[in-house]
């Protein structure tokens, strides 16, 4: 729009349009121009604020399930009876299970090692969600008299069994109210880096 007033201009005064038309005609148009200009630089902050206000609604992060990325969950049947074995490798044979939330889960541990006790112990210790693990480790190892199981985090400890020597089974019974992932531990001393898994309450 802009280049097309300023071009009559020019296509008046070249073509002989005295100076007296040639102002007039400049005073009328001018207030047009400059409402051009006016609209288009309205129309432009708007379309501005327009895609940055589209921008950040689609940058916005979305709210997932806390167990929407733990890989394999959806490979791994609901059921309130667990099973773990542990053994001289420092490992539990089973790291994630599913259980219904507000049902009685019941846990059976055996160690299949043939380590002393002293040396190779094996525990689970179920904790709450969002648990400190390292923070636990390290409490753990200092909670000799009481098998490893820290008086400390007692608020953070859902379940535990008792620390196992080779051959022995210890079977556990408890309830996890709220849906979440509570990690389970090893907690005797070493053990908790990689003796870990997730039951993921739904």
């Amino acid at each position: 729009m802009i280049i097309a007033l300023l071009y009559i201009f020019k296509f008046d005064y070249l073509w002989g349009a005295n100076k007296q038309q040639f102002e007039m005609k400049r005073l009328f148009l001018m207030p047009v121009v400059a409402g051009a200009v006016f609209f288009a630089a309205c129309g432009g902050n708007q379309t501005k604020e327009q895609s940055s206000t589209e921008s950040t609604e689609s940058a916005a992060p979305t709210e997932q399930a806390p167990a929407a990325d733990i890989p394999g969950l959806d490979t791994v049947a609901v059921s309130n009876d667990l099973t773990l074995n542990a053994n001289d490798l420092m490992t539990f044979d089973r790291k994630l299970f599913r259980v219904k939330a507000g049902q009685s889960v019941k846990l059976t541990l055996h160690n299949v090692g043939e380590m002393p006790k002293e040396s190779m112990g094996h525990n689970v210790v179920v904790l709450a969600p969002g648990t400190d693990l390292p923070a636990f480790g390290g409490e753990a190892i200092k909670a000799v008299d009481t098998e490893y199981i820290p008086v400390t985090f007692g608020s953070s400890i859902v379940a535990h069994t008792k620390l196992l020597g080779p051959g022995e089974t210890d079977v556990i019974e408890f309830t996890l109210d709220e849906k979440g992932v509570y990690p389970f531990v090893c907690s005797f001393p070493g053990h908790y880096g990689v003796m870990q898994g997730k039951i993921v309450a739904e």
